[in-house]
């Protein structure tokens, strides 16, 4: 089981940066147009699809191999954790950096409801979603990333 969710959160990674993407075309090319249905609908599938992301990451990070429980099973302190990188990489930069990102793209979400001029919403939008990915980006255990870090492109395949 704790497999299928490692992958599902993986697949749900590329869902999100792909919408994220598909989010920051249109709020940049649609600037001087009015916020429609469908940029709302786009902006929605963005923020299902981070909490979703969200709650299976809760459970990784509780549950999960590199969370919560490898400090009690290790018997790790705080101190270890901040000097050990992939530990702080897995217990503090990960979770901070994409709860940041989540923040981010949130409050871009609550931006798509707001009844003010389209060059300033989308302007903020933009700006916000360049963010969450500058951010998510960073955070993401790309394979390049150093031992205990680097995971696969695509986990559900392994």
């Amino acid at each position: 089981m704790y497999g299928g969710i490692l992958g599902l959160h993986s697949l749900l990674r590329w869902a999100l940066i792909i919408f994220l993407i598909i989010n920051i075309i249109r709020v940049n090319v649609e600037a001087d147009q009015h916020f429609d249905k469908v940029d709302r609908m786009w902006s929605l599938r963005l923020l299902i699809t981070t909490h979703i992301n969200l709650l299976v990451a809760f459970y990784l990070y509780f549950f999960g191999d590199n969370g919560i429980k490898i400090i009690g099973e290790q018997k790790y302190t705080m101190k270890d954790v901040m000097s050990t990188s992939w530990l702080r990489f897995w217990i503090v930069e990960h979770p901070i950096m994409m709860l940041t990102s989540i923040i981010l793209i949130t409050i871009s979400h609550s931006y798509s409801k707001k009844d003010i001029a389209p060059l300033k919403k989308h302007k903020i939008m933009s700006i916000l979603y360049i963010l969450a990915l500058v951010i998510i980006l960073a955070a993401v255990p790309w394979p390049f990333r150093g031992e205990g870090i680097a995971r696969p492109i695509f986990r559900a395949l392994y």
